[in-house]
């Protein structure tokens, strides 16, 4: 069977997760403060809605603002880092628990969750 020529995606632009209402100061503690994301501005008529949004090179998460949040308990964006241990130190700084797995061979990894829950997994591939 020949597959069926599929989308030229050339990137992912954005990650989207979302929060509960009245969560964006702790979002922006958590995002610009503990990770060192840039907040960047939301268009104006998005920002009518809540949330926030921020970026860290060509990464960006974009915290929407939901009723009825929940957080998954297992979905989650996967973030390339370099210098795994430092990020999981700074975060342990800002007193955010780490804790790390070691089932994907090839990488160093651990997760965290930000204040509204959304776990976060943090991988650098082995040297």
């Amino acid at each position: 069977m020949t597959a069926a020529p599929g989308l030229a995606l050339a990137a992912v632009d954005h990650v989207q997760l979302a929060a509960p209402p009245g969560s964006e100061d702790a979002l922006r503690t958590f995002y610009a403060g503990a990770l060192g994301m840039t907040e960047i501005p939301k268009p104006p008529v998005l920002a009518a809605r809540g949330g926030c949004w921020f970026a860290a090179g060509p990464v960006q998460l974009h915290l929407g603002i939901e009723e009825d949040f929940r957080p998954a308990k297992k979905a989650h964006p996967g973030l390339r880092v370099t210098g795994i241990e430092a990020c999981a130190a700074r975060l342990e700084s800002h007193g955010v628990a780490v804790t790390w797995d070691d089932d994907l061979p090839g990488h160093r990894r651990f997760y965290a969750h930000d204040p509204a829950g959304n776990r976060l997994e943090f991988l650098e591939p082995d040297a």
